[in-house]
């Protein structure tokens, strides 16, 4: 503060310290959120993560990418999955190596109920107001497609 009680401003490299350890802090508040969810569904998060993330059929191999791990990671989340009878596997039938993995009706039902607790949990979150919201979202929008646009 300054001797008239105003806040002085952060240095620049300063407010770059506090971005990253905010957004950390609110990721790690989603993640939280996410994990006890997928308790109350009795998933564990890494199930629950691959569940969430399957639209529609997929090689495992996408599955692996969008959760950013191995395909032999993959093979054991989605044996649990299996074992719930929350997903199947599928030859493909233009290469049989490959295995497409298919929402069962159940799946659908978890996924569904895993994306509107999570929403829920996220709305409570970001409770600030409706403008706060849409600008936080631009902003963070910006920063994400500007990363995508660096090599």
């Amino acid at each position: 503060m300054t001797a008239d009680g105003a806040h002085s401003p952060a240095a620049p490299d300063q407010v770059i310290t506090e971005l990253a350890d905010l957004v950390f802090q609110v990721a790690g508040r989603l993640r939280q959120g996410f994990n006890a969810i997928a308790a109350e569904l009795d998933l564990p998060p890494a199930q629950a993560l691959a569940l969430v993330n399957l639209r529609g059929p997929a090689p495992m191999r996408d599955l692996a990418d969008l959760l950013g791990c191995d395909a032999s990671n993959v093979t054991g989340i989605v044996d649990g999955l299996e074992r719930r009878g929350l997903v199947t596997r599928r030859t493909d039938p233009t290469d049989r190596r490959v295995k497409h993995l298919v929402l069962t009706d159940e799946g659908q039902r978890r996924r569904d109920l895993l994306g509107t607790k999570a929403h829920i949990r996220a709305a409570a979150l970001f409770a600030v107001p409706d403008a706060d919201r849409r600008h936080l979202r631009d902003l963070l929008a910006a920063v994400a497609n500007e990363e995508q646009r660096r090599p």
